[in-house]
């Protein structure tokens, strides 16, 4: 695929240098010469010294023959109008950046695909919703519901106390098993298991199941001692912060600590009376005390700033917070975060990038997912009629190692996934795998 991206920020960045190593036909563009030779001589791709608005340099960057336009700088007007001129010169398929939460209403979006954009990705939103479903359950790393929750994927660290440690998997019982191990992160590596497999201490493992076993895998997991989140505290005010207010449910209390009295203002209008706004440092313990820290459930830390995001929730840990969440934006600490047991780690290049990712497929892929811990991806496909997939009962298609179906949902009605099961036409089938091996196993579904 021919490939273009607007913006040679974080996003477009990471975008370039995760597409590059597929063997991609990449073309980054950008107006700073700065910002583009950092990335120059180091990844196979093209830089482009250029605007993305330019009608000139966007013919020049071969744009007409683009299977995929996406624009990523911080202005969102701009990639609007860069998509729109990329559509109308040739580009297959575009998609802008936005941080306006209207244009995202199920609405708009006819309009926006006849101007020629055809998908919008609002980072902040994404991380906030990512966030809201973390913190729902104070024992859980991560969660993502697919098909409004028909299945669950949920990532839990496993301690001492889990039932399940050191058994292979084929002895936990078999296909009545009510869930699948479907990923286990163990220090820097991930694994897709097989039967002969089995869970450590200290592994995160990704379960999927369906709502109903949720306090099943919590009793195995040995996490029923946890407290259920009803107080969250936020250190910054950012645009994350806003949207997250906005969506968490109505059971759950929200305080906000931001050092800037200018933004505090702002956040009165903002957010609803339930959110308290507090004008303070975030890294001032006995502020966080006074504001009743020990008695905060959840505790999660937007800053621009890595490395104070995760002081903050090592010192919440130390004070009792069970659950707390660091937004790490430098890739390189998101491994040092994990280590010191941070908890759920946010990272808006890697979710934007989930997002974009589906659109690169030529399969029909509602939804990828990239489990920011573990370098492996999750996607729901939903299988065409003739598939390669529905031929075989699963054991007999072949899989290459690294790859698990976890699960499938049929007439709205999630279930498991077993050597046994056949795949038919119509299915949304959830599918793990190593990172940057969901490309090639995509003509299974095709």
């Amino acid at each position: 695929m021919k490939i273009i991206i607007a913006g040679a920020g974080a996003v477009g960045t990471h975008l370039a240098t995760l597409l590059s190593r597929e063997r991609q036909d990449i073309v980054l563009m950008d107006e700073s010469e700065e910002r583009l030779s950092k990335l120059d001589n180091d990844f196979d791709l093209m830089t482009v010294e250029a605007s993305p608005s330019s009608i000139a340099s966007l013919k020049d960057a071969g744009v007409a023959d683009a299977d995929l336009f996406i624009a990523v700088t911080p202005d969102e007007s701009r990639n609007m109008t860069a998509c729109m001129l990329a559509h109308n010169l040739g580009a297959a398929k575009t998609v802008a950046r936005i941080d306006n939460y209207e244009y995202l209403l199920p609405k708009h979006q006819e309009f926006f695909r006849q101007l020629g954009v055809d998908s919008l990705i609002f980072p902040e939103m994404l991380a906030a919703k990512e966030i809201a479903d973390a913190i729902k359950m104070s024992w859980i790393r991560q969660w993502w519901e697919v098909r409004g929750g028909a299945l669950v994927l949920i990532g839990v660290k496993l301690r001492a106390g889990a039932e399940i440690l050191n058994i292979p998997l084929y002895q936990l019982g078999g296909t009545d098993l009510p869930y699948h191990v479907v990923a286990i992160k163990r220090g820097n590596d991930t694994i897709i298991p097989r039967g002969d497999d089995s869970i450590h201490e200290n592994d995160i493992v990704y379960f999927m199941t369906t709502k109903k076993y949720i306090p099943y895998i919590r009793k195995i997991a040995g996490k029923e001692e946890y407290p259920d989140v009803r107080n969250v505290m936020v250190m910054g005010g950012g645009r994350i912060a806003v949207r997250m207010s906005q969506i968490i449910p109505d059971y759950m209390s929200m305080t906000i600590i931001e050092n800037d009295m200018s933004r505090c203002n702002r956040l009165t209008e903002l957010v609803s009376s339930k959110v308290l706004v507090i004008n303070g440092d975030g890294r001032d313990l006995s502020l966080l005390q006074d504001e009743g820290l020990e008695t905060t459930e959840a505790f999660v830390a937007l800053t621009e700033n890595s490395e104070t995001n995760i002081l903050a929730c090592l010192a919440a840990k130390r004070m009792g917070v069970r659950k707390t969440v660091a937004k790490v934006e430098n890739m390189d600490y998101i491994t040092m975060a994990e280590s010191l047991d941070i908890g759920t780690i946010i990272n808006k290049k890697v979710i934007a990038a989930s997002h974009i990712y589906q659109m690169m497929l030529d399969a029909d892929v509602t939804n990828v997912k990239c489990l920011t811990l573990a370098n492996a991806d999750v996607a729901e496909f939903t299988v065409k009629e003739g598939a390669a997939v529905t031929k075989k009962p699963v054991k007999d298609l072949g899989l290459p190692k690294g790859v698990t179906l976890g699960g499938l949902i049929r007439d709205e009605e999630g279930s498991l996934i077993t050597g046994n099961t056949v795949i038919r036409p119509g299915d949304h089938v959830v599918v793990f795998c190593l990172g940057l091996m969901i490309k090639k196993i995509e003509k299974l579904f095709n």
